[in-house]
């Protein structure tokens, strides 16, 4: 028997204290201090207790790009992290564009995933933007469709996509750039970039994108997510959008929320895309997060081999790896410094994301962890195959000490 004495459990968007045991698979609650453990228990005090968090992008890299990343090791880190669902995202190969393709995922998923996993399929053929994927035959097996990792550069292209979603049901995931914009960019153009000679990516790259979308959903109806949102002018958007009784929902990254380009070095680790933007942005992020324009926050995790994240700010791959940091990173820097409740952060990471995708909070699947003891970010104790973080070396809070997911164990400390 497992017992977490007194742990301050979430519950219905309010935190309770009760004994929580695990025994045989089954999970049993109860009024706090009521469970007397025997001497082969094993027990732990000071505990939080979370929904399982559910994390709506991320690049799990399988079928395709192994050497990145696995079902299996991507779903053992998430776990890790506190996670018992995640989206998976297309950019793979092949491209789940089609019932056969998104097979071969489906498939792998099925033989390794120790958590649920929730593929996305391919709004295009190929993620080239210029032929309609097969939503149509991939609708039962695909929570929503995406071209993640490239923008959709056609009005018109997008608006029949958008057409075929609402007609299925289905969110469209939206990966918001507009390549015109970008003139060779690869960090955000602010005053980083500028004194340190580098190419930068300008705002309304995405948030152009961001603006006909909106205009598109609201003409269409469709059901509109936007995926890692990084600048103010996206937020307000947003926000305008939603009081307009826009029928969207967006997300942004922890990395967002408490970096910017001040931060940056000159390292790999530090470039994704979109990039981090300046302090004005995350301090815009952090105010939707609060007032509800941000629904959810989304770890984009997304790991690549160490030659590719070798190369500098201007050579290196685009993605940072973000499942086993997420929690403690906005525990640390958001709720420790009273600029987000607790309460608000478990919203965005277990509750919103399953609300609007549709995907089922099981009871028997929870995280436990122990915020009281601060560690150095080490990437080399991370289960994902990526190493490349932007938090390497920080002192954080949070330390997940068993996810179990539909009452099985799928991580356990040490």
């Amino acid at each position: 028997m497992t017992l977490f004495a007194n742990a301050c459990m979430f519950d219905n968007g309010r935190f309770v204290h009760k004994d929580v045991v695990l025994a045989d698979g089954t999970l049993s609650f109860s009024a706090p201090c009521s469970v007397t453990a025997s001497v082969s228990d094993t027990v732990f005090h000071n505990c939080y207790i979370f929904p399982g968090f559910c994390d709506v992008h991320v690049h799990l890299r399988e079928p395709g790009f192994s050497y990145k990343e696995t079902i299996a090791t991507g779903t053992a880190a998430a776990a890790h992290g506190g996670y018992t669902a995640v989206c998976s995202m297309p950019n793979l190969s092949p491209v789940p564009d089609s019932t056969e393709h998104l097979a071969e995922q489906l498939a792998i998923i099925e033989r390794d995933a120790v958590i649920d996993v929730y593929p996305l399929g391919a709004l295009t053929v190929g993620q080239a933007g210029e032929e309609a994927a097969d939503l149509e035959g991939m609708a039962k097996s695909a929570i929503a469709f995406s071209d993640d990792g490239r923008g959709v550069q056609s009005a018109e292209m997008m608006e029949q996509l958008m057409r075929r979603a609402k007609a299925l049901g289905k969110i469209v995931v939206a990966h918001c750039e507009d390549n015109a914009l970008l003139r060779g960019g690869y960090i955000h153009d602010g005053e980083y970039a500028k004194a340190h000679g580098h190419r930068g990516i300008c705002s309304e790259s995405e948030w152009g994108p961001i603006k006909r979308d909106l205009a598109l959903a609201e003409k269409t109806g469709c059901a509109y997510h936007v995926c890692h949102v990084s600048t103010k002018e996206s937020v307000q958007l947003i926000r305008e959008a939603k009081a307009r009784g826009v029928n969207v929902t967006c997300e942004t990254g922890p990395h967002y929320l408490v970096l910017c380009d001040a931060d940056l070095q000159e390292h790999g680790r530090f470039k994704m895309n979109p990039p981090l933007r300046g302090a004005e942005d995350r301090e815009a992020l952090i105010q939707g997060l609060l007032d509800g324009t941000v629904d959810m926050i989304a770890t984009d995790h997304a790991p690549h081999s160490w030659e590719e994240k070798s190369r500098g700010l201007e050579k290196s791959a685009m993605g940072v790896v973000g499942l086993e940091t997420a929690f403690p990173v906005l525990y640390t820097y958001l709720v420790k410094t009273g600029r987000v409740s607790l309460e608000r952060i478990i919203d965005a990471l277990a509750i919103a994301p399953r609300t609007r995708f549709g995907i089922p909070l099981c009871p028997d699947s929870l995280t436990v962890w122990q915020c009281d003891k601060a560690y150095a970010v080490d990437p080399e104790t991370f289960l994902t195959k990526g190493r490349a973080t932007p938090f390497a070396g920080h002192e954080l809070l949070g330390t997940c000490i068993t996810t179990i997911h539909g009452g099985n164990i799928v991580w356990k400390i040490k």
